[in-house]
């Protein structure tokens, strides 16, 4: 797998982003294949990404209420609120394809069994402490596995304090945060190496991308799915995508401007 080499705070750190436009990232696992029942953050996603080859694959974590971290996009499993929880109430519903809810040590178990890197989204909690809390223990799930590699894993959030908790402890892994509308110095001067930015904001910033990488901060987009959009940002040279259409993304991507 080829890595680009990021510069922070003067150290030179290896990340699982790979260089070049070409890496594609299943959106939620690869929910929209039909052979999963469109059951995204399921085993059965991961799965298709890993059998399809694609760089990576990008799933949800929450913490429930006893401190039972899940994987599943949504804040609430069929209008149960995740947080107010247990993992044993969860467990009553099944996904659509037939599966339970799948715990994070079940999905790093599956996530072992390929080269796909596993993009693994902090879900901001109800509380910032428990949001820490949650980025905290799934670092102990990945060493459980073995799997605190950052060639093996990247982080993405929404929550700035759990980018900076990660750029702080594990500073050698990518680690993006979800922005639409922080600039790239901004992020950069919190110790971030990277973001992560709904397409959108590339119509409205076309530098963003490489001021970013001026800084040696890594640059994916979500959620392209239009081939019109795929192309665009291709041409702007992300270094990955998000999307729920992977098999359409790996033809655009892989041609040249």
């Amino acid at each position: 797998m080829k890595t680009i080499k990021l510069f922070l705070a003067g150290a030179l750190l290896i990340a699982a982003m790979p260089a070049g436009a070409q890496n594609i990232c299943a959106h939620r696992g690869f929910w929209k294949c039909k052979e999963a029942h469109k059951t995204q953050n399921s085993i059965a996603s991961l799965r298709l990404a890993q059998e399809n080859e694609f760089w990576g694959s990008e799933f949800d974590v929450h913490l429930t209420a006893d401190d039972v971290i899940v994987v599943n996009h949504d804040p609430s499993l069929n209008g149960i609120p995740i947080h107010t929880s247990t993992y044993a109430k969860l467990l009553e519903t099944k996904l659509k394809n037939g599966e339970s809810i799948p715990t994070l040590d079940q999905y790093i178990e599956q996530g072992t069994k390929s080269d796909c890197v596993m993009v693994l989204e902090i879900k901001p909690q109800d509380t910032e402490e428990r949001t820490l809390q949650l980025t905290s223990a799934c670092m102990e799930a990945l060493k459980r596995h073995d799997m605190l590699d950052p060639k093996r894993v990247m982080f993405i959030s929404f929550s700035y304090a759990a980018c900076e908790w990660i750029a702080r402890e594990l500073p050698e892994f990518t680690n993006q945060y979800l922005s639409g509308d922080k600039d790239p110095e901004t992020v950069h001067a919190s110790g971030i190496n990277g973001i992560d930015y709904h397409y959108i904001a590339f119509y409205r910033h076309p530098d963003w991308v490489e001021r970013a990488h001026k800084l040696g901060m890594s640059v994916n987009v979500w959620t392209v799915d239009c081939k019109k959009v795929m192309r665009y940002v291709r041409d702007l040279g992300v270094d990955a995508i998000t999307t729920n259409k992977p098999l359409v993304a790996r033809e655009i991507m892989s041609k040249s401007k």
